[in-house]
Parts: structure tokens; sequence; C-alpha cells
């Protein structure tokens, strides 16, 4: 195991973020909070010592965020809410934050960019 000089905050979607996905226009399939909140983003983020300290974080990237989250579910942006702002990302999403984070595989990490900062 190695100990890797990050810590990881995981971006769970809140009712709010349900609520558009099911108003959305031509959505035939009613999701349920449970749909939306398995197997959710786990973003790596600077090393912090208390967890305010990643939320701090959080908070300067959270327009990206916003954007990754609503570009996995829909690919369409005009779809999207237009007046995002950091209270609209705090009410659609919870973060989850894990201070220490390990690794258990030897092998070297390879990063690869994403496209627009999107999964």
């Amino acid at each position: 195991m190695f100990i890797v000089d990050r810590s990881a905050a995981i971006i769970r979607p809140k009712v709010e973020f349900l609520n558009w996905l099911n108003q959305l226009p031509g959505n035939d399939v009613v999701l349920t909070l449970e749909d939306i909140r398995t197997d959710c983003t786990v973003l790596m983020v600077p090393e912090a010592a208390e967890p305010e300290d990643a939320i701090a974080y959080i908070d300067e990237i959270s327009e990206k965020i916003f954007s990754m989250e609503l570009a996995s579910w829909v690919a369409d942006d005009t779809l999207w809410p237009q007046k995002r702002n950091l209270k609209m990302f705090w009410d659609w999403f919870d973060v989850e934050i894990h201070l220490g984070v390990m690794d258990s595989v030897s092998d070297e990490i390879h990063n690869t960019p994403t496209d627009h900062g999107y999964h």
C-alpha cells in the first residue's frame, strides 16, 4: 500500500439534480435518487489536513464539476440549467470528503486528460 498525497471528494447528486433529470424533454424513464447516487464521481483533490480545506477547493472548481456532472447525463448543453452558481452547486450536490487516500496498486498511475473537463 502507498500513501497518496491527495484527498478525495465523492460528488453525489441530490434531489434537485434528480428533478432536473426527470423533467427533461423526451425522458421516458423516471429515475430515483438511489439510481443517480450510485457509482458517483470520485475526485482526487489536493491533500487536505481538514475537510474545510478540501471543501474550499471544491468551491473553486465547482463550475467545472457542475458541467462535468451535467455532461455525464446529458450531452446537449442547451438543456442544462443556464444560470449555475456556487449556491446552486451545493443545492444540487452532496460532497463527501476523505482526507486520506491509499493506493493498493504498485503500478504507476497514468493521467489521461478528459475532453472539456468531462468524464
